[in-house]
Parts: structure tokens; C-alpha cells; sequence
């Protein structure tokens, strides 16, 4: 197996897993989490949500976060925006290495409740946020496919169907002499198993063999690491993942399930197959006790109760 040398983990957790987050997180921990994260190396962290509070009350601190936790020299922080006025509060606050994503959801009914916009109003509206990015100057890096292997309201994604929409979403952004250079791939809620992981990849890959593909996979129903060996095994570099675990999707219908895969399971993996990750998988394992006592219950990922096999490795044999 061809496995990479090296791949990149986005850490995800403080804006994925506190965005849905039902306990009580005050903005200090979410700084102290983010600041605690920096220091296991990662090379990018998404921190926060710059949307209406109204809808996403968890995100109401954006600022405060921002202005509270410490830039890492060697790490990435990003965050995500929906409009011109989420862009010009991050850029306000001169702490984000902001990024331009196009996204699209390839289930019909998930669209409509996630967005309030059909697939078709989506691609309506998005020479209006190529418009925006651009006034605003943020590179435009990423085509997103959310809902890419199913969803719980309309079964299997047909992959074919997932490439249609990357190949519109590419034209679109090539009329405005955009060519962004990597493409996500989201298991949303949790309908990817490596079968189809290994077949949607491989479509990618022929069509736009070029292009970097990320995996942002969720454990919903405990296939999230099997699918990212899969993707390991056909070459994939990037991908996101949460702290412990944390995350989810509120529009899913799968309430109380497990998160996104936990980061400490997925860089003990990649370990483990000789992978670079250049984490520091101890700290982190730290760090997710820290995010257990700050939430007050127990996280679905497992290395961090289990031990790390290299901490095991270094005792002394009898």
C-alpha cells in the first residue's frame, strides 16, 4: 500500500464540535482550548463562526475568542463566514488566514434545511459570493461537497451526481478565472463506508487528478476512521477531523450520535503506518481530557483513554 509521507490535519473541534455544543462553554475555555491545541503542532485550526448569533448562539463570542487566544507561528487559523459581514468581522479582527470556499450540498432536502436554498437557488447565489470574496480579496481555495455519500432524508448520494456538481461548481468559478486547487469531500452524517469512500475518491481523482482532495469525515456510525484508512491507502493528504471527537451535524437527524472522527485516533493511525502528521500526539491526548472536564461528560474518541501504543513502547520490558 502506497501510503503518503506526510498529511495535513485541520483541527476542526473548537468551531465544528462548540458550534452544536448543547453544555455551556464560556468563552474562556474556548480560548484555552484553542491555545492548548496550538500547542501540539497543528498546522491548521479552524477557531470560530463569524454568523448571526441569532441563529448559531454558541458562535455569539467570535470576537472575544479572537481576540483572546495566541497565534502558533507555525500553524493556520481559520474560520468560516457566510456573507460580507461575516468576512468583515474576521477581517476585523487581523487574527484569521482567511480562505474562500464554494459549497454545495448534494442532498436536495439537507440543502433546505442547512441553508434555506434548494441546490439550484445555491448555485444562483454563488456568483454572488465569488463577487464577495473577490471585492474582499480572499483567495478562493476549496470547492466543498457536503452530504457527498448520503444523508438521512435521502438515502445514497449517487457519485455521479457529486461530480456533476464539482464539475458546475468548476465552471463556475473558471468564468471568473477562478481554478481552486483542492476539493472537500464531507461525510456529513455519517453514510460513507470504504467501499464507496474507495469508488467516490477514485472518481475524483480520475476526473481532476490534479487537484488535492480532503476528507471531512464524521463517526456517526463508527465507519469514520475505516473510511479515512481508505483514504490514507489512495493517497489523500488532508484531512479534518475534532478534537475527541466532537461535532455533528444538528440538521441530520441523528441526534446524540458520535461527532467527527476524533483527531487523536486519526494522527495515532497515521503514527502507526509511518505517517508524519507532525502533531504532538501526547499533548494532544492531554488536551482531550482537558476538553472532557471542560464539557462536563465523557468524548467518543478512543486513543486518549487507551494510551498511545508508542507511550507503551517505551516502558521497559521485564
Amino acid at each position: 500500500m502506497a501510503f503518503p509521507k506526510k498529511v495535513i490535519i485541520r483541527e476542526v473541534g473548537p468551531r465544528e464540535g462548540m458550534q452544536i455544543e448543547k453544555t455551556p462553554v464560556s468563552t474562556e475555555d474556548k480560548i484555552r482550548l484553542v491555545d492548548l491545541l496550538s500547542e501540539c503542532n497543528f498546522p491548521v485550526i479552524e477557531v470560530t463562526s463569524f454568523v448571526s448569533p441569532k441563529w448559531v448562539p454558541q458562535m455569539a463570542d467570535a470576537e472575544l475568542i479572537a481576540e483572546g487566544f495566541k497565534r502558533n507561528p507555525g500553524t493556520e487559523y481559520q474560520c468560516i463566514y457566510l456573507n460580507a459581514k461575516g468576512i468583515e468581522r474576521a477581517q476585523a479582527t487581523g487574527k484569521f488566514d482567511l480562505e474562500g470556499v464554494l459549497s454545495i450540498i448534494a442532498s436536495e432536502t439537507f440543502s433546505k434545511k442547512n441553508t434555506n436554498r434548494s441546490i439550484e437557488e445555491t448555485f444562483d447565489e454563488m456568483d454572488q459570493r465569488i463577487a464577495v470574496l473577490n471585492e474582499y480579496r480572499v483567495p478562493i481555495s476549496s470547492i466543498n461537497v457536503m452530504t457527498a455519500f448520503g444523508c438521512n432524508y435521502e438515502g445514497n448520494v449517487n457519485p455521479q451526481h457529486v461530480i456533476q456538481l464539482i464539475s458546475r461548481t468548476m465552471e463556475k468559478a473558471d468564468v471568473h478565472g477562478i481554478n481552486p486547487d483542492r476539493i472537500l469531500l464531507g461525510d456529513t452524517v455519517g453514510w460513507a463506508n470504504p467501499v464507496s469512500t474507495e469508488y467516490l475518491v477514485g472518481e475524483v481523482q480520475n476526473k481532476w487528478p490534479d487537484k488535492t482532495i480532503v476528507l471531512h469525515l464524521h463517526d456517526t456510525r463508527g465507519m469514520g476512521m475505516a473510511n479515512a484508512f481508505v483514504g490514507l491507502k489512495m493517497g489523500v493528504t488532508h484531512f479534518d477531523s475534532s478534537v475527541g471527537g466532537l461535532g455533528g451535524c444538528p440538521f441530520g437527524g441523528s441526534q446524540g450520535a458520535a461527532g467527527n472522527i476524533a483527531t487523536e485516533d486519526l494522527v495515532h493511525m497515521c503514527h502507526e503506518l509511518g505517517i508524519e502528521t507532525g502533531i504532538d500526539l501526547e499533548k494532544l491526548m492531554e488536551v482531550t481530557l482537558v476538553a472532557e472536564k471542560i464539557l462536563g461528560r465523557q468524548l467518543p474518541g478512543k486513543v486518549a483513554k487507551g494510551g498511545s501504543l508508542a507511550s507503551y513502547r517505551q516502558i521497559p520490558s521485564r
